[in-house]
């Protein structure tokens, strides 16, 4: 039988920094307030000609490295991402040409924060399949290219990034166990981007263009459906929560991860964050700290890591592997 194991990983975020003590001088919020309740420091912002795709092939490079491959020997690039470069050629497509990857068939996958997971089981499916030996699956966002800056609500969690992975096939035990995906479209304006209409006086008069959160709701529902798809995901495959060695959430806010690691028991320690550094980067953010565990050695063979996220749709999702 076919396995998908993660073979490689790579990550990229932009130079610029805007604190928290930036903001305080942007709008009505202080570095207090926003440590309190998101968590975040600091976030990373692309330049105004730094597009998804740009972050996207420096993270892909990185990846690609790491898992001794070259371009040449991907089968398909798959991208998460809500903010591609343009309507089409999809963000995927330029990612193909800009490293080289002449064989690869290449689409984009929109699943909001959680897209990453959705992208990352499409890849692992057609592992699985026989169809393809070597596949990339990238998480990217230039979120803050949608974000309204007079609302202190939103402007203060994202920022961008991307993240790969290389997943490769094999007939050993290890790899993607499973992936469990969920959506309720009737959540769906708890967050979204109201608009993809050409600007006009109406449409900017009513900030449609920007992304748009109900904070508060989307909150409560968060915990509950990550909370429930972690135990899913581990239930179905008979590993206890308690024998996981690391969970990789989506980094939204710390106040969520912690009221889920709370009612599911999990310590700090099987925990690793990024968000204080970089905010949220939406569907970048798992892969992002997923690479950042593996460049410090931190995560070693056979260890089983768990990947959870929500995101607008609403969707949400979890995964679960074998190193």
């Amino acid at each position: 039988m076919n396995h998908s194991y993660i073979a490689g990983t790579g990550s990229y975020v932009p130079e610029k920094i805007i604190t928290n003590f930036t903001l305080e001088k942007m709008i009505d919020t202080s570095d207090e307030w926003i440590r309190t309740r998101t968590g975040i420091l600091e976030r990373r912002i692309a330049q105004e000609n730094e597009t998804t795709s740009d972050l996207s092939i420096k993270a892909a490079l990185s990846a690609i490295e790491d898992a001794k491959i070259t371009s040449g020997d991907l089968d398909l690039i798959i991208t998460a991402t809500v903010t591609p470069d343009m309507v089409f050629p999809s963000s995927s497509c330029m990612i193909q040409k800009n490293i080289g990857a002449h064989k690869a068939a290449a689409f984009d996958v929109a699943a909001a924060c959680s897209g990453f997971i959705y992208a990352l089981n499409v890849g692992d499916q057609l592992i699985k399949s026989g169809q393809y030996k070597t596949v990339m699956v990238l998480g990217a966002d230039t979120l803050t290219k949608i974000i309204d800056w007079t609302d202190r609500n939103t402007c203060i969690l994202f920022g961008d990034g991307a993240g790969a992975v290389i997943l490769k096939s094999t007939q050993e035990d290890r790899g993607i166990y499973s992936t469990h995906l969920y959506t309720d479209g009737t959540l769906g304006e708890l967050l979204e981007v109201r608009s993809l209409r050409p600007t006009s006086e109406e449409t900017l008069t009513n900030r449609l263009h920007y992304i748009s959160m109900k904070g508060n709701e989307l909150f409560k529902v968060a915990i509950k459906a990550m909370t429930e798809a972690i135990q899913d995901v581990t239930r179905s495959n008979g590993i206890p929560i308690d024998a996981v060695d690391f969970f990789i959430f989506h980094q939204a806010n710390i106040r969520i991860i912690q009221a889920v690691a709370q009612r599911l028991n999990i310590p700090e320690n099987k925990i690793p964050l990024t968000i204080q550094k970089y905010g949220n980067t939406s569907t970048a953010s798992m892969p992002i700290t997923l690479d950042e565990l593996n460049k410090a050695g931190k995560i070693q063979p056979g260890n089983t890591v768990c990947f959870a996220a929500f995101g607008g749709g609403l969707t949400w999702a979890s995964s679960l592997l074998k190193w």
